[in-house]
């Protein structure tokens, strides 16, 4: 299938009330969804101004033990959290281990797609944020390395 015409389905998706389209051609296939997370999000947009302030003082909470504990390793997109490449195999890194950067810590699973995590920096892996199987967010602290 060609990439335009995919791009148009995805533009169509995104102006659309729909959470799914799927389209056959012959042998091809293309499946899009949104996730209702998604939909969610504009009402927490829309809400009052007070909350605003609580949710950007929640990021600035963050980063500030963290950095003292190491840097953080972060998300780069929504989708589900592996630390193994399958249930059977030991997981790519351990609280303790020493990483450098291009080694991969984990998969994240989007849309059928395992996609490797690699370190952005050197050092020991002091802190795995989020469990194996949990569903995560874009920029979603995973690991803590110092």
């Amino acid at each position: 299938m060609d990439i335009r015409k995919i791009k148009k389905l995805i533009e169509l998706l995104e102006s659309s009330s729909l959470t799914e389209l799927e389209i056959v051609e012959g042998e091809e296939s293309v499946k899009l969804s949104r996730q209702t997370q998604t939909m969610i999000a504009p009402a927490a947009i829309a809400a009052p101004v007070p909350v605003a302030p609580v949710s950007s003082a929640a990021p600035e909470s963050q980063p500030t033990p963290a950095s003292e504990d190491g840097e953080i390793q972060r998300s780069p997109m929504v989708g589900t959290f592996y630390n193994a490449s399958s249930p059977e195999a030991e997981p790519f890194v351990k609280v303790g281990q020493k990483v450098k950067v291009g080694d991969t810590l984990c998969i994240v699973e989007a849309m059928k797609m395992f996609n490797q995590i690699e370190s952005e920096f050197e050092g020991t892996v002091t802190k795995v944020l989020v469990e194996n199987g949990q569903p995560i967010e874009f920029d979603e602290p995973l690991y803590v390395i110092s």
